[in-house]
This record gives C-alpha cells, structure tokens and sequence, in this order.
C-alpha cells in the first residue's frame, strides 16, 4: 500500500511539473481565433514547408533557427495572442512553450498544417 502511495503521488507530481503553460485548440477554434484583429499568426516551420502552403497572414519564424527568440521577440508584439502552428504540432507546441515562458499568450494548433488541410481549410503560397 505504501508504494502504490508512492506511486500516485510521483505519478501527480510529474503530472503537475510536465504541465503546459499555453492553450491548445482544434481546427475550429484555430480558425475562429485567427479572424480576430488582436492575434498575430505565427508558422514556425522551415521556409521551404511555408513556401509549399501556409496559413494566409502567417508570418514564418524557423523554430529551429538559433536566433528564433531573437526574431520573436522583434517582430511579434507580447500584448496579442500568437496563434502558432507547424506541420504536425510538436514543433509549435514547443515555440508555444517558450513563448509562454518569455509572456507571450501562445494558441497552439493542434494537429498543425496537417489537421488544417484535412479539414479542407485553405492555405495559400503567396
């Protein structure tokens, strides 16, 4: 009984110290947030994935660029939300994450540009 114990209350903390501090939303929710005029659409995918389609708006940091919190930090303002996705959703979840840290209010896209476009939502190349 005193393991099991042990094991919950490990298992809550972990829980608690693995929690994330920005907001996930689906397809629909991404789509009804990025109509606002007090949020900024940030793809963070490589230029060739951007060039290949993207989210009309979007402006493209590379979470993967050394200077990605440098270029955040120029070019999007911290009292609008940052509606953030990638391909798949792992890499925004991550930008999310860092942007939250820096007081930034990230909206992730759950799914990324994937779970966009099967939902038939438009992308553009221009």
């Amino acid at each position: 009984m005193k393991r099991f114990l042990t094991f919950i209350f490990a298992a809550l903390g972990l829980n608690i110290a693995c929690s994330q501090n920005f907001e996930n939303t689906d397809v629909k929710g991404f789509a009804e947030l990025i109509d606002s005029v007090d949020v900024v659409i940030l793809d963070v995918r490589t230029a060739e994935e951007f060039s290949d389609g993207h989210i009309k708006g979007a402006i493209l940091i590379d979470q993967n660029k050394s200077d990605f919190m440098e270029q955040v930090k120029q070019q999007l303002p911290k009292e609008k939300t940052i509606a953030i996705y990638c391909r798949s959703g792992r890499r925004s979840a991550n930008a999310a994450e860092r942007l939250a840290k820096e007081g930034y209010k990230p909206v992730n896209l759950k799914g990324g540009i994937l779970q966009w476009t099967k939902e038939n939502m438009p992308v553009t190349k221009e």
